[in-house]
């Protein structure tokens, strides 16, 4: 037992460490391209801070045999990373985190609560819906909305010329930072956390049988807490430097790639339907996501302008709905 879960805190380092070069090397290809931080969090950071998902569902499935700690991390890191929000929030001083935010990260919000949306159906209908070969038809759909939302965003960020130009003309931070040296140092990295993130699923699994907890609870719990370290450990750094829209929109862009990483376990995932065969607890998880984004989306478009709280209004619900969520797949274990 304390072999595992030594196994489980190694991994978790290796993500941590490795995950707060990324946020730094992030911000020093955003400033030298002149893409803008809301687009390199919503692509480039999201994509990368994701790559620990996407390599525990496909082992998950591959592998491992364990399609609830799959689909149990995608959601739950989804979940968590909404929690991050409000983590945020309580660091950033002295007003609302979101009302320094981007009108931009409400349109990637909005494609995330779409796609949730479209999980959460299909692990309710589960076996009704039929299959397209071995893959469900919410894959596909979720497949081409995730091309669409990318473009959607790419377009609307292209269209915020003027703010592109006041960045490109403020002071560089990094002008003693070679672009080539920086991709490098990034890919070296994002390898790190991959390679450490091959070794969860079967970490979860075991965890899961030596607790009684259940794999749907461990993966939604334990290991979407662990894939989703980078995205803590790169969003506070971001706030540091005061990257605000770097950090939010990795949040918003990693909801996004998170559940097009369900299409792809699908993919891989030969008996049938992911989803049919996920524990409908799941459900919970999803609708849970589609409440936190929606808590978010309303704070970006009212933006308060002070806390009563160390937490802002729309966090405190943030978090409350995560308490109900843990609470609830804990009873349906």
């Amino acid at each position: 037992m304390m072999l595992i879960w030594l196994e489980f805190i190694l991994c978790s380092a290796v993500i941590v460490y490795c995950g707060t070069k990324l946020s730094r090397y992030g911000d020093v290809i955003a400033e030298k391209t002149g893409m803008g931080r809301t687009w390199i969090g919503v692509v480039l950071m999201a994509t990368v801070t994701s790559l620990p998902e996407l390599v525990t569902g496909i082992s998950s499935v591959t592998f491992s045999g364990v399609p609830d700690i799959a689909v149990g991390d995608i959601l739950g890191s989804c979940v968590f990373n909404m929690l991050i929000l409000a983590v945020m929030d309580t660091l950033y001083r002295p007003m609302p985190i979101n009302t320094r935010a981007h009108h931009g990260h409400v349109l990637s919000a909005g494609f995330g609560i779409l796609l949730l949306s479209i999980v959460a159906g299909g692990l309710f209908l589960g076996s009704r819906l039929a299959p397209f070969g071995w893959i469900g038809l919410y894959s596909l759909l979720i497949t081409g909305l995730y091309i669409v939302s990318m473009r959607l965003v790419f377009n609307y960020e292209r269209r915020q010329v003027s703010a592109y130009l006041k960045e490109r003309t403020e002071e560089l931070k990094y002008s003693a930072v070679a672009l080539k040296g920086a991709v490098v140092k990034y890919a070296v990295n994002a390898l790190a956390v991959v390679g450490a993130a091959l070794f969860l699923p079967r970490i979860g699994a075991e965890i899961a049988v030596q607790t009684g907890l259940g794999q749907s609870f461990v993966g939604t719990i334990f290991i979407a807490i662990a894939t989703s370290l980078p995205e803590v450990v790169v969003c506070i750094a971001a706030l540091r430097i005061d990257a605000v829209d770097l950090a939010i929109g990795n949040l918003f862009g990693s909801n996004i790639f998170n559940v097009f990483i369900l299409a792809v376990d699908d993919l891989f995932f030969l008996k049938g339907p992911l989803l049919t065969f996920a524990g409908r607890p799941h459900v919970l998880s999803a609708l849970s996501a589609i409440s936190m984004t929606a808590i978010a989306v309303i704070s970006l478009i009212y933006r308060a302008e002070k806390k009563v709280l160390p937490l802002a209004w729309d966090s405190i619900g943030i978090v409350l709905v995560y308490i109900c969520n843990v609470m609830l797949l804990y009873m349906f274990r």
